[in-house]
């Protein structure tokens, strides 16, 4: 017998329970998300402009602009040239920045592994695991 999914209640609860995780996320730590989100990619694909932080993170430029003017501020970015086109600038992370993402990744990491650990059975965790590249997808599409 094939079960019918009734897919706009899925997504109802998947916008639920996601916003849920990520307050719960931000609750762990102090750090912003979006903050993270830009160190975080800054520090897996390398240099990279504004413009093209906010296309790969899905927000307005001026959103981002921010975002980048607080880190920067921080110390955590740092502005050079980008030698392909002088008028454009590259951000990069700073050691600082290197260093605040790690010590971010273990702080956030460390909640969700131990929730998981500790709150899941072993065949919960291996569908948790099954599911990340689904919603990976989903947030790609």
């Amino acid at each position: 017998m094939v079960l019918s999914v009734n897919v706009p209640h899925v997504a109802s609860e998947l916008r639920v329970v996601l916003g849920q995780l990520v307050r719960r996320l931000r609750a762990e730590h102090g750090f912003s998300l979006a903050h993270g989100a830009v160190l975080g990619r800054l520090d897996r694909e390398g240099a990279m402009g504004t413009s093209d932080l906010a296309a790969a993170e899905r927000v307005r430029p001026q959103s981002m602009a921010q975002t980048v003017g607080e880190l920067e501020a921080d110390g955590l970015i740092s502005r050079r040239p980008d030698p392909a086109d002088g008028r454009r600038a590259l951000l990069e992370l700073t050691d600082k920045g290197r260093e605040t993402l790690e010590a971010y990744r273990r702080e956030r990491e460390g909640w969700l592994i131990q929730a998981i650990a500790e709150g899941f059975s072993e065949q919960e965790q291996r569908t948790l695991a099954q599911a990340v590249p689904l919603l990976t997808r989903l947030a790609d599409s």
